[in-house]
């Protein structure tokens, strides 16, 4: 029965590519089976070639004819050139018997003969390659492709399935030019994995997905204003929109800082990273009632003073005659050290009133009291001594009104050396912190006025927020921002877990936007991090980040090249999955490219970008990648471990679709569209340009 399927011989093996000659008795595109009528030779088909009990499956990448004159040896005589068809094909793995059965595995182990027989493909052959089983109670969730993404354009019977686990755990890149496809084949398979029924017929109720969206197009394709059963299942969250969406600033580490602010390195950064460390660190004193160290200073310079200096700190004179200051320098530092110890700052402000400012005898013995309890609480305080260092990093809240001022300030006369020629140094530094201040593009996301008490401790609230996860856990009615925000949109279902959160950061200013995602990919990094052993990898989260070139792009140090980075190295053993979409890949931190594992890629044009993405998959797909340039709208090619097999694919309709569809010149240039008011259009939107309300 096998000897009816031969199509052809094997003329040449080189490697993964295999070269075959078409038998010359069949002259058309089609063999007749025993069961059906088989194609015989078409790009992106199939053939199978038979090693002993193996299969070798090979994908079709080209076909060719050539003409061959026959000469007759014995006369003269020449007759006409008869026709040869020949196919290149691409080795991708092989059916072989394992258990008892047959089964595909990736990888070729044992290469065919020259003049080895050639079959075409069958039905049964076709279930081993694409997985088509029927029975779904049985998946192996890490091994088994199963999830439906699209169909087969040599084979449309078939659906080209993926293991999302693979997909997920290892990083995956979706790649393609602009408007051919990649938002809605990043909505396909988001749609088809919660619509799939899963072992006993699950579905999925506690996936995390964070797509961080540069371009405001996924709310319109999971939270719909027309009323939707199957995206309702899904319970996505909106978090974003103009002047929306928020990320508190004192959430931010050293490196989040330095890069927002750009401090000099000789003389700002030091200064600033002191002045950091005493404003976050002033924060844990009070918490733990330890002084700060810059309050220290202050003490012991109080203590190391003679009654002359007292005098000058706490008064004014005027012809000769020294009068009493209200609210002296003295003064401040008792009322400060309040804080944390009242009894002390008291006697502080005791030595600085008016009966004992120019009075030595009543001065001495309140210094020795003052000398004596800071003794006693340095020998108290000394377990549960806070440093700079030790807080920098940590996400405590701050001041960063105060920080621009008081503790830059307090940073300057930590060393009492050269204070005036060091601030004016520093004045390009400040003038830069306060420019942030009062640019509301600035301002505004990263909550640089805020300083509500309610918001202070809100970092477990908003970590669950990011996460999909806060409304269902947090009932409270407090004011903190994210309730406030919660009052003005609308939550499907707040007793379930919001299992895709749409992070609309497309009105983020470019100044930003890589500081608000790196912060946010950090937070999210740490987090996970900081689980016990035996949680981590139980919580696993997926990031999308869409148009990723705007902010991790080679060449080009940014934060959140650095932590996504990281995270591509490191997020694997802590459950964090990357999904890279990108019309650029040849622009994208190779970092991050070289750690994903599966890439699904629509059609390239640009030659740098192809160039790219032939380095980056196995040289054993070169000619599938080939196709590149002419793959049309809502095809793809996806490779590497998500799929069985490397494959074009034509990726499931979705609806409703991403808002990113493509403007309408003609129509709106034949009449005014309903949306644009041409009166008004221009005033509204250069006030919201400029700010103005």
């Amino acid at each position: 029965m096998n000897n009816n399927r031969v199509i052809g011989r094997v003329l040449s093996v080189d490697n993964f590519r295999v070269f075959i000659k078409i038998d010359d008795e069949i002259k058309g595109s089609f063999k007749s089976g025993v069961n059906d009528i088989y194609e015989v030779a078409r790009i992106n088909s199939y053939l199978i070639v038979p090693v002993g009990s193996d299969k070798i499956v090979a994908l079709i990448t080209r076909v060719t004819m050539k003409e061959e004159i026959e000469l007759n040896s014995t006369t003269t005589s020449i007759t006409l050139p008869s026709s040869a068809r020949y196919i290149s094909a691409t080795m991708l793995g092989t059916i072989t018997i394992r258990n008892g059965k047959e089964c595909f595995i990736q990888g070729v182990y044992s290469f065919p003969a020259l003049d080895n027989p050639v079959w075409y493909v069958t039905e049964q052959d076709l279930n081993q390659i694409f997985d088509n089983k029927s029975n779904s109670d049985s998946i192996d969730y890490q091994k088994d492709y199963y999830l439906p993404i699209g169909t087969s354009p040599a084979f449309q019977n078939y659906k080209v399935k993926i293991c999302p686990d693979q997909f997920f755990v290892k990083h995956s890149a979706i790649l393609g030019n602009t408007g051919s496809g990649k938002s809605c084949t990043l909505t396909s398979i988001l749609r088809n994995l919660f619509r799939f029924r899963y072992n006993n017929h699950t579905k999925l109720t506690n996936a995390h997905i964070i797509i961080f969206d540069t371009n405001g197009e996924y709310r319109d394709a999971f939270l719909p204003e027309k009323k939707n059963s199957e995206l309702e299942e899904i319970n996505a969250y909106y978090y974003g929109g103009e002047e929306q969406v928020r990320v508190p600033y004192w959430l931010m580490n050293w490196n989040d800082f330095k890069f927002l602010l750009s401090p000099s390195e000789g003389v700002q950064s030091p200064i600033l990273n002191r002045a950091i460390g005493l404003a976050k660190n002033e924060q844990d004193a009070i918490h733990n009632k330890v002084i700060p160290n810059y309050l220290k200073s202050d003490i012991e310079g109080l203590l190391n003073s003679n009654s002359e200096e007292i005098k000058r700190r706490t008064g004014n004179q005027s012809y000769g005659n020294w009068n009493w200051k209200e609210n002296n320098e003295i003064f401040g530092i008792g009322e400060a050290v309040k804080n944390f110890h009242n009894e002390l700052g008291c006697e502080i402000c005791n030595l600085a009133n008016e009966e004992n400012f120019n009075n030595a005898s009543k001065q001495q013995p309140i210094i020795e009291k003052i000398a004596k309890l800071y003794d006693t609480i340095l020998a108290e305080n000394i377990s549960k001594q806070i440093t700079n260092e030790q807080n920098i990093d940590l996400p405590i809240w701050f001041s960063y009104q105060e920080l621009c001022k008081k503790y830059i300030d307090a940073a300057i006369n930590q060393d009492n050396i050269n204070n005036n020629r060091i601030a004016e140094y520093l004045s390009t530094l400040r003038l830069r912190m306060n420019g942030f201040l009062n640019d509301k593009r600035i301002a505004l996301p990263l909550m640089l006025k805020d300083s509500e008490e309610i918001n202070k401790n809100i970092l477990p609230q908003f970590i669950s927020l990011i996460l999909g996860d806060f409304n269902k856990l947090y009932k409270s009615d407090d004011g903190h921002f994210i309730n406030q925000y919660n009052k003005n949109i609308k939550v499907t279902d707040s007793n379930r877990t919001n299992q895709i959160i749409i992070l609309d950061v497309s009105q983020l200013p470019y100044e930003v936007l890589e500081t608000f995602t790196g912060l946010l990919g950090r937070i999210i990094l740490e987090f996970v991090a900081n689980f016990i052993p035996e949680q981590r990898g139980k919580y696993p989260i997926a990031i999308v980040l869409e148009e990723a070139q705007n902010y991790i792009a080679e060449g080009k140090e940014s934060i959140a090249k650095t932590i996504f980075e990281r995270i591509a190295r490191e997020g694997r053993k802590y459950g964090i999955s990357l999904i890279v979409s990108s019309q650029r890949p040849s622009e994208l931190s190779k970092t991050v490219l070289s750690q994903c594992n599966s890439f699904i890629i629509h059609r390239l044009q640009n030659p740098d970008d192809q160039k790219y993405v032939r380095g980056l998959i196995s040289s054993a797909n070169a000619d599938l990648l080939d196709q590149l340039p002419i793959i049309p709208q809502q095809h793809a090619i996806i490779t590497g471990d998500c799929v069985r097999t490397p494959i074009q694919v034509r990726i499931d309709d979705v609806f409703p679709t991403p808002n990113s569809h493509n403007p309408e010149f003609i129509k709106n240039w034949i009449t005014i569209n309903e949306k644009i008011d041409q009166p008004t259009i221009y005033e509204e939107t250069c006030k919201r340009w400029i700010g103005k309300d």
